[in-house]
């Protein structure tokens, strides 16, 4: 049975608790093969083209204005594409429009190979981020979903799977390409293989919510206030979109900096890999950790102190200590799984995650698009990696203070309520 419960804020159509947790275990195997899957390949397409990108530049001619474009563009479709995945799950419910995702994603990445000029092969890409962007979103509606009193450990799972996905496409790409001939083309294809797996098990999903519907949760609605008026809603875009410029610029231009510091290029390549392989086991402990605290701001704070240690290592000495700089900025740059752990956490039902997902998210990426831009346009115009370092350490000062504050133990339902 459910119950409707209305305040001038909110309406919404609630499930009793026990619910969403009739399953059998085959069907919750599934949804978790479904979840890890699918984080599995939100970031190959973009991790895979940098391993072969120079072989792409060459072979399509592309100039370097818009190979820096491919770099941007990433971010800003996440941005745009985003915002359509209220509306869409509202539709069409959350489960299928991630299902159309993957497909979307397998179909993209499978045209990029075939592009001839620079036209095809971008708008292959924006394909492919179109199914990434409203994926992204939804990820952390089908936890609280499926799972609302386990959001900490669900999260965890996939933010691991992701960073897994993310590293797997910077590393085994070139060596796809290798057994292929050299063929950038093979590389870059084989990974719209794995997305199209990935549409297997959300079929499934869609197949078992439909004939066994009294046993499945049902889809929530709601309407109410703007979400702009909730304070713990900036809070995480904030905390979002500066703990992503950290990432972005991590990937782009940590490598350039070891190797400025007379690191060898082949060690720097390695440092920048440590920094990203932080990522999987803290994605899994971090969200854990998070769900069973009642106030996680200390955790932001922590993140942050690492990522002061580790810049002020990379501004000191940079290549006396690499290594250890490498772990601390791998550690700070961890908080991409807390930030989506406190999406789930941070709204009382699915239908306020996915408005809560899709503001902190596209929000977010907005505030980092220019980010790794100044940071480059910084290190161009000063001839050294002092200012640049200097701006990221002073950007952990406002990152660590909305996490403060998005760590509250607090809905933003409530913050909508009149009164």
């Amino acid at each position: 049975m459910t119950f409707m419960r209305t305040d001038k804020a909110t309406t919404a159509v609630v499930s009793p608790p026990h619910t969403a947790r009739v399953r059998t275990h085959g069907a919750t195997a599934v949804i978790v093969a479904a979840l890890v899957l699918a984080a599995l390949n939100l970031r190959p397409a973009i991790t895979s083209l940098g391993a072969v990108l120079e072989e792409v530049r060459g072979d399509l001619g592309m100039s370097g204005t818009v190979a820096g474009l491919l770099t941007s563009v990433p971010v800003l479709c996440f941005a745009v594409f985003g915002v359509a995945a209220p509306r869409l799950a509202r539709r069409f419910g959350a489960a299928a429009v991630i299902c159309v995702g993957m497909a979307v994603i397998a179909v993209g990445l499978g045209l990029r190979p075939f592009a001839g000029g620079t036209a095809l092969f971008l708008a292959a890409s924006a394909v492919a981020l179109a199914g990434i962007a409203v994926t992204n979103v939804l990820m952390p509606v089908i936890v609280k979903r499926y799972f609302p009193d386990r959001v900490g450990a669900m999260t965890g799972l996939y933010s691991m799977a992701l960073t897994l996905g993310a590293g797997l496409g910077s590393a085994i790409t070139v060596p796809l390409a290798d057994a292929a001939g050299g063929s950038w083309r093979f590389g870059l294809g084989a990974w719209a293989v794995v997305a199209a797996v990935a549409v297997v098990p959300w079929l499934v999903m869609l197949v078992r919510d439909r004939s066994g519907a009294a046993a499945a949760p049902p889809q929530v609605t709601a309407t109410g206030a703007r979400i702009t008026r909730s304070r713990t809603a900036w809070a995480l875009a904030i905390f979002f979109g500066l703990q992503a410029i950290s990432a972005y610029v991590a990937m782009g231009w940590l490598p350039q900096i070891f190797r400025d510091a007379g690191v060898p290029a082949g060690t720097a390549g390695m440092l920048s890999a440590v920094t990203m392989s932080m990522g999987v086991p803290l994605s899994f402990v971090l969200p854990a950790l998070a769900g069973r605290m009642r106030h996680q701001g200390s955790l932001a704070v922590a993140l942050g102190a690492f990522g002061v240690a580790g810049y002020a290592g990379l501004w000191l000495a940079p290549a006396a200590a690499p290594w250890v700089w490498a772990v601390l900025l791998g550690v700070a740059n961890s908080t991409f799984p807390l930030v989506l752990t406190l999406i789930g956490m941070r709204s009382r039902t699915p239908s306020g995650v996915v408005r809560l997902s899709a503001f902190a998210q596209c929000t977010g990426y907005l505030i980092t698009v220019p980010g790794p831009i100044l940071v480059g346009a910084l290190y161009q115009s000063s001839g050294g990696w002092g200012l640049p370092i200097g701006l990221m350490t002073a950007l952990l000062v406002p990152q660590t203070v909305a996490g403060v504050v998005a760590g509250r133990n607090r809905f933003v339902e409530d913050e909508l309520r009149p009164g």
